[in-house]
């Protein structure tokens, strides 16, 4: 096993389910030190926290509203008491609130782009704060491919996850001279909870808008988050990297 996150410290918001908890667990399993953010289930972060410790690492929960400034703070403040400091954000918390936009209320709107981008403002915010001091650091925003083609249904979450896009590029620019990137990571469609739940003409009709012709596993996301964490993506930043099976190609 290579450990390429070795002694690095890292906070993943929205770590239990799905794309988050699998970041949590890959960069848990390559060295690094990680606190991550859960919202309701106490349990399933406690069990995530005993199931990493066979890494040898360090591994917090800690229970937060992304989309509220002072749970931001209180987490990140969290995270440099229990870890020394902070190298590497992984902005991944986000909600959907689905419906046509003539049906979609203004609290269903609003809701959304809280948890979805105004959540990387404030954990950017302040994450960049002990980042700018140590001179390094390391953010990936996830977004999604919607952002790039749109989606009936979703344009709250669009113009949330298109919005992410553009602060990774604004924040990109700001802070490349301090050694920190910024860089989005947008999923094509991931086997989760929510998708478990479609029908097999469902799954046949996407799969069939995928070139590799797979709905991809969270696990798939989770490693390149790790690359962009990495060494190896030192000279990367303000960059969307499309994991799509090859979707938005």
């Amino acid at each position: 096993m290579i450990r390429m996150l070795n002694n690095k410290k890292a906070i993943v918001t929205g770590g239990t389910r799905g794309i988050g908890k699998a970041i949590v667990l890959d960069f848990a399993e390559k060295g690094c030190d990680v606190v991550f953010t859960y919202h309701s289930s106490e349990a399933v972060a406690k069990s995530i926290e005993k199931e990493s410790e066979k890494y040898g690492v360090k591994i917090f929960g800690i229970k937060a509203d992304a989309s509220k400034y002072e749970d931001a703070e209180k987490s990140i403040n969290f995270a440099l008491e229990k870890l020394g400091n902070l190298d590497i954000l992984v902005n991944n918390a986000g909600i959907t609130k689905d419906n046509l936009i003539l049906r979609m209320t203004e609290e269903d709107f609003d809701s959304v782009i809280s948890a979805n981008l105004k959540s990387v403002f404030n954990y950017s915010k302040l994450a960049i704060k002990p980042m700018m001091k140590q001179r390094f650091g390391r953010i990936i925003n996830i977004s999604s491919v919607v952002a790039l083609i749109g989606n009936p249904g979703q344009a709250n979450y669009v113009a949330s996850k298109a919005g992410v896009i553009g602060l990774t590029k604004s924040l990109a620019r700001e802070f490349a001279s301090r050694n920190i990137t910024v860089n989005a990571v947008a999923p094509g469609y991931v086997i989760t909870d929510m998708t478990k739940e479609l029908s097999d003409v469902q799954k046949d009709a996407i799969v069939s808008q995928i070139p590799l012709k797979r709905i991809s596993e969270p696990a798939d996301i989770a490693k390149v988050v790790t690359f962009l964490a990495s060494p190896s993506a030192d000279y990367i930043t303000g960059q969307v990297i499309a994991v799509d099976g090859g979707m938005t190609m």
